[in-house]
């Protein structure tokens, strides 16, 4: 019926549908809807019928159309209606179309004049026509009118019964507009050829103004979809090599990312929680050196092994000096028991490697086989070296066990040892503390400060039925802690937290609570000797300077012996004998083995991101092809509210207003001419519903 560039658009339209159709999904352009409203008998059927250019629909007395009828209208080089509920069946002849839309109606509504608001769907194809409009006939849709009147003259009830046809009728209307008195001066702008052009470039209009938003809406999907379409197409089922290349691949890109969470060095940077590399360097910062302040001495305990050994060395004897014998038995003793925190560091790393293999194979989850055989042969290798790595620590105590270095820079000797006797020594033994961490605010003023001397931690039992990990911070000189307040109790939902907690403390200088002598008439009777009780106090001062010298090693050993025997070498097994094991380990074709969910995803994916290309390119390739072809330009609806209205309208026209709307029922097509009332009929035989008055000059 119409301009070039509303054809490209409409055809346009059908291909985005027929490309989301194969995604499943529907091409959400919101078009408007034809709505044919009326009374009964007023023409509704008419105006559809010269739409489609043929008689298609029921016709009788009473009410006849008692389903909404969604018809849609195809540009096709052959004729054809198709209904929803008769997949596949398509009717050539139009008379069988009615007979199956009275037949369709009866069976929902019954044969009783019923009326059902379930609709009937019906496409026709014609090469002639209004093409590509969903049209509707709904009886409940009653929107505003915005766009105006367009008079039209359909076939009388005469007409029908004598067979006249479409092309005749549409004839007959154009004769009537240009030679009847009233009409003739705005003739060009009624008839049904005019409302079909107009709902035309009304429907232009909106695809124009849609197809912007469509196309951002579309590229965000494809963009969303991109990364996961590229893995995929490794997987082209056409490619006889595809599951080496993929295997290859998978590997390639799961020790890439086993390299960034540890080394730190992804592009992609985690905000949500630490990866395995921070968590690892928090275990060699914090939570061993917290486990070494945890090897807590009894204090009471430490001073009778002194003393014990003291007097075994001199047995019978009254010694004169302090034995340096008893000073090594005591040290040899306290390095024995770091065995258990440096183990417990190696467990731990061990344990943050393995889970960190299990978030890299998760990536793998598409082939579960090749995911649990890599996950296998990883964590087999991770305890391989974790045997070694435990090995290479207590052989490097045993180290420490085999020579007792008293000529070490940092050791206090004997002498500076006797001299600190007859000062007032610190009981128990302190580690040097970095001060890393800030626990106080920035501020200036003390009353935000909280200050860190004196304080020590205590664990507190949980109450009932508690489910946190409580500690306590306090002053070992009975002082508030902060204002009113004697301690501070701080709750953990986990015990980790608690330690990492104890840790950051320990490196500000808080530290555990220990257990320390009060007086010196309290100790034992082995105590009382004056004499006994200097070498007492010589060898514990000489064992905390030794002890201080082991910690500082140890400290500075056990990252370095976990980072080469396990860390270090567990990266290279992946880059270059994880794939080997791989073949060696059974049929590498069977590893990758799809699961078939996955299977499902990587088609869904893949026929998805292609469906949104062909879109993307279609609505490029329209816009592209209309700068030698211009689209129509906007509807000028200019006419309808404008004074030039009046000057065209026939006399007693009523030119409805912009605001507010007219009082009478609101139409979004008035498919009926306006005052004076114009027959639908070339006969004055009408029926009761229609005008019984005949204008002048009706064409017969």
């Amino acid at each position: 019926m119409g301009n070039r560039g509303m054809e490209e658009l409409i055809s346009l339209v059908n291909r985005l549908q027929d490309a989301f159709s194969a995604i499943g999904q529907t091409c959400d352009l919101d078009l408007p809807q034809i709505a044919v409203v009326g009374g009964q008998s007023a023409g509704k059927s008419s105006v559809l019928e010269n739409f489609v250019g043929r008689d298609f629909l029921p016709r009788g007395s009473g009410i006849v159309t008692r389903r909404p009828l969604v018809l849609q209208l195809i540009s096709s080089t052959s004729e054809h209606a198709e209904f929803l509920h008769c997949k596949g069946k398509k009717f050539t002849d139009f008379d069988d179309v009615r007979r199956e839309i009275e037949a369709e109606t009866d069976r929902v509504t019954g044969t009783n004049k019923g009326i059902s608001s379930i609709p009937i769907n019906l496409r026709i194809c014609s090469p002639n026509g209004t093409i590509n409009f969903p049209l509707y006939s709904i009886y409940f849709c009653l929107p505003v009118v915005t766009t105006g009147y367009v008079g039209v003259v359909n076939r009388s009830q005469k007409d029908i019964e004598g067979k006249k046809d479409i092309s005749a009728a549409l004839a007959a209307e154009k004769r009537f507009f240009k030679s009847h008195p009233a009409y003739r001066h705005m003739a060009d702008c009624m008839g049904t050829l005019y409302l079909q052009r107009l709902l035309n470039q009304q429907l232009t209009n909106h695809i124009r103004d849609t197809l912007p938003a469509l196309r951002s809406r579309l590229q965000g999907q494809l963009l969303s979809l991109d990364k996961e379409a590229e893995e995929y197409k490794c997987l082209n089922p056409d490619d006889p090599s595809r599951k080496t290349k993929a295997l290859m691949q998978l590997i390639q890109h799961f020790g890439l990312d086993f390299e960034k969470r540890i080394e730190g060095s992804g592009d992609q940077v985690d905000t949500v929680e630490l990866s395995g590399g921070a968590k690892i360097n928090r275990i060699f910062h914090e939570r061993f050196p917290f486990e070494l302040v945890k090897m807590e001495f009894d204090e009471k305990e430490l001073r009778r092994e002194i003393s014990y050994a003291i007097k075994n060395i001199h047995g019978i004897r009254t010694g004169l000096f302090t034995p340096d014998m008893a000073f090594e038995a005591i040290v040899k003793k306290q390095i024995v028991k770091l065995k258990v925190p440096c183990l417990k560091c190696v467990d731990m790393v061990i344990q943050e490697l393995i889970n960190t293999v299990q978030q890299c194979t998760n990536k793998l989850e598409s082939f579960p086989k090749l995911r649990e055989e890599t996950e296998r042969i990883v964590t087999t290798h991770i305890r391989e070296r974790e045997s070694q790595a435990k090995d290479q620590v207590l052989l490097s105590l045993e180290i420490q066990l085999s020579y007792i270095n008293t000529n070490h820079e940092d050791f206090i000797g004997f002498a500076n040892a006797q001299q600190k006797t007859n000062q007032t020594s610190k009981k128990g033994h302190e580690l040097p503390f970095f001060y890393y961490f800030v626990l106080f605010s920035e501020e200036k003023e003390k009353k935000y400060m909280l200050p860190l001397d004196n304080l020590k931690v205590r664990d507190i039992e949980k109450g009932f039925m508690s489910s946190k990990h409580v500690f306590a911070i306090f002053n070992t000189e009975q002082r508030n802690v902060y204002k009113d307040y004697r301690h501070l109790e701080l709750a953990c939902d986990t015990q980790d937290e608690v330690d990492s907690w104890k840790a950051s403390l320990l490196r500000a200088g808080v530290y555990p609570e220990k257990t320390t002598v009060k007086d010196s008439a309290q100790v034992e009777s082995f105590s009382m000797d004056p004499q006994l009780e200097r070498q007492v106090e010589t060898i514990r001062n000489l064992v905390d300077s030794y002890m201080s010298i082991i910690y500082k090693s140890i400290r500075d050993l056990m990252p370095k012996t976990i980072m080469h025997l396990v860390i270090n070498n567990v990266e290279e097994f992946i880059h270059s004998e994880l794939l080997a094991q791989l073949y060696s380990s059974g049929d590498q074709y069977s590893l990758m083995d799809e699961s078939p969910e996955q299977a499902l995803r990587r088609e869904e994916v893949l026929r998805t991101h292609t469906a949104l290309k062909e879109a993307l390119n279609i609505i490029t390739d329209i816009s592209t092809s209309t700068i030698s072809t211009p689209l129509p330009p906007p509807v000028d609806n200019s006419w309808l509210h404008s004074g030039s209205l009046h000057r065209r309208s026939p006399p007693g026209y009523s030119v409805p207003k912009k605001h507010p709307a007219p009082p009478a029922p609101s139409l979004p097509i008035r498919l009926e001419a306006p005052a004076p009332p114009v027959s639908n009929s070339i006969d004055t035989t009408n029926t009761t519903s229609r005008p019984k008055r005949i204008p002048p000059s009706v064409p017969r």
